[in-house]
């Protein structure tokens, strides 16, 4: 009987280091200032959370982070017009119910009210979507056997803060899986870095407070070089010579060169002598196929925000329908992507062959597609800069 009592399972042995590993933080929570009470009472009976992903598990395969949809879906699926239209809507009812904190937010950030509203609306429709975690189990679970511990160990501090201060409660303290919470979908440590008090009452709350969530979202733009006065990008019809390999964002040139080399704003729309200067990069986001962009530098700034060009593409056209009923001139045309695991596969090909040094993450990004142009260059096939199955059995049959 005795025996059978000292034997330990291993999910105990595993909680019980995870209780040490989270005991072993009080000196840095100590020294960002949480308090003994704040990490007793937000600690006590803590669990990790084994099902969330992106975790190294011992004895398990690597989890992984989720397909996001943003990486996994057609342009056509991810930017749905009917969920354009609402939202598009429904901002056009916050931009005046909001009016006063939008005014400020632009006067003072140089970022329009109608990004700043997008975010919001992508991220958790307008505060409609209900998070569904545990901000600190969370951050916990992945600062103890997550990829990315270093990263998660400050949030779980930092998230440990938030608390102390009575920012918000635990209860409302909910995240993504990968710990964002809040309106606009901060980590603790944004909210540190970007957090604004817009509305006045002495803290900064982004999980009840529109004026606070907004004006911290566009903070967060200015700290990653947003640009006043200049678009997110430029909807163009590509000439019918143009190599889509240059659709990177190490090409850059004034909008003056990409007019004169044939590049045309749809809907004949006329830039100004500013608006030439401005120095963009081509976007193709499906090859030659679909809509062409002349994205400028404010485009790679709500990139920083989330690295996709969908979501950017999400965004940047969710605010202009806010003031535009239009939707892009050229429709999306592909309506098949790739599985993850054949694109990693070309991106390994390519990589081998010497045009692709990104890394392989089996999403067909800028760099992917540019790859994918000067490999089909190479081989004689059609350039489109599209990872298609026919492109696939071509890599297959060279190797």
């Amino acid at each position: 009987m005795l025996a059978s009592l000292s034997v330990v399972s291993p999910a105990r042995a595993a909680d019980a280091a995870f209780t040490q590993f989270i005991a072993s933080l009080w000196p840095e929570a100590k020294a960002a200032g949480v308090s003994r009470e704040t990490f007793e009472r937000e600690t006590r009976g803590l669990e990790p959370d084994y099902k969330l992903p992106d975790l190294i598990l011992p004895g398990r395969p690597k989890t992984g982070a989720p397909a996001q949809a943003e990486f996994v879906q057609v342009p056509a699926d991810y930017i749905k017009e009917a969920s354009i239209a609402r939202l598009a809507a429904e901002g056009q009812r916050l931009l005046q119910k909001y009016r006063p904190s939008l005014d400020a937010i632009e006067k003072r950030f140089g970022v329009p009210a109608t990004i700043v509203l997008a975010i919001w609306g992508r991220e958790t429709d307008y505060g409609r979507y209900s998070l569904p975690y545990d901000t600190l189990r969370v951050v916990a679970t992945q600062a103890y056997v997550g990829r990315r511990k270093d990263q998660y160990r400050t949030e779980l501090i930092l998230a440990l803060k938030i608390l102390g201060e009575g920012a918000v409660t635990r209860k409302e303290l909910r995240s993504s899986w990968a710990g964002a919470t809040g309106y606009t979908q901060f980590l603790p440590s944004e909210y540190y870095k970007h957090g604004v008090d817009l509305d006045g009452d002495g803290k900064v709350d982004i999980w009840h407070s529109v004026p606070d969530a907004l004006a911290s979202a566009a903070q967060q733009l200015v700290n990653k070089g947003w640009q006043p006065g200049v678009r997110w990008a430029y909807e163009v019809t590509a000439p019918a010579n143009a190599d889509c390999t240059m659709g990177v964002p190490e090409v850059t040139k004034p909008i003056s060169q990409w007019l004169r080399a044939g590049f045309v704003p749809v809907r004949g729309a006329r830039l100004n002598a500013t608006e030439q200067a401005q120095s963009a990069s081509l976007l193709q986001p499906e090859g030659i196929y679909g809509p062409a962009f002349l994205t400028t530098p404010n485009y790679f700034v709500i990139k920083e925000y989330n690295f996709s060009d969908l979501y950017v593409l999400f965004v940047g056209h969710l605010a202009d329908r806010m003031t535009s009923p239009q939707p892009f001139a050229t429709p999306w045309s592909a309506s098949k992507q790739l599985r993850s695991a054949d694109v990693e596969a070309m991106q390994q090909q390519l990589t081998k062959i010497g045009l692709y040094k990104d890394k392989l993450d089996g999403k067909a990004g800028m760099q992917t597609r540019a790859a994918l142009g000067a490999y089909q260059k190479q081989a004689g096939l059609k350039v489109d800069c599209w990872p298609s199955e026919a492109v696939l059995r071509a890599m297959n049959g060279q190797r």
